[in-house]
């Protein structure tokens, strides 16, 4: 199993920017605008305003549903349309990428900002990394921004979009290739392996929805969020 998961990064490492950025454009797009079976980002966001009337309550509303998500096990069973997603990706490593980029893009919504706006779509996608490895890319000159500076940019940047794509299915391709390679292989045992793939999980949605909180701060003349 240790050399599958190897294998498997080296392989997605080595693809194409153009592929790799065709398959995060996959995801996202699915996370966005999901389907009958499984409500995108801009349903997702629309649908808890209207539940709880006011945006902060139906962020942290989205935010938990997530978080229980991202926890449950054998959740992917019951999303339609998500194993069949053409990501080239595990079920698994698939399933959360799409539920991360449902819920930062859900945040970002009820925020006020346009989810189907490229720039704020690579914002989206460099939020995956979570803070501290945006800290270190901005930090080393890997990387020139914040997801925020990103998201409010005057035009889009065809060559950062790019680059973005090729860091995120790099992370992606880490976990896979031995960074999480433990708790992969705590997974496969028993009674054991769901608790921790579970906690996991969950702690890593709740660390991606603290970020795009704090990111994704509220536009001051951003009008109520429709589907």
């Amino acid at each position: 199993m240790a050399n599958a998961a190897s294998d498997f990064g080296k392989q997605l490492v080595t693809r194409t920017p153009e592929v790799a950025g065709g398959l995060l454009r996959s995801i996202i797009e699915f996370a966005i605008n999901g389907n009958t079976a499984f409500p995108g980002a801009k349903t997702t966001a629309a649908r808890s305003l209207q539940s709880k009337g006011e945006r902060e309550a139906a962020i942290d509303s989205i935010v938990m549903q997530h978080i229980g998500l991202a926890s449950a096990q054998g959740f992917l069973t019951s999303v339609g349309g998500l194993i069949t997603l053409p990501v080239g990706l595990p079920a698994n490593l698939a399933g959360l990428a799409v539920l991360s980029v449902r819920m930062i893009g859900s945040i970002a919504h009820l925020r006020g900002y346009d989810v189907d706006d490229r720039r704020v779509r690579a914002a989206l996608t460099l939020a995956m990394l979570g803070d501290d490895e945006v800290r270190r890319l901005v930090s080393e000159g890997k990387l020139p921004t914040t997801p925020l500076v990103i998201a409010t940019s005057p035009m889009f940047d065809a060559d950062l979009e790019r680059k973005i794509s090729e860091r995120v299915m790099g992370s992606l391709a880490g976990r896979m290739g031995g960074k999480h390679l433990a708790v992969v292989v705590v997974r496969r045992i028993p009674l054991v392996g769901g608790g921790v793939g579970a906690a996991v999980d969950g702690w890593l949605t709740f660390g991606l929805a603290a970020y795009a909180k704090r990111e994704f701060i509220a536009r001051q003349q951003a009008s109520i969020p429709r589907q």
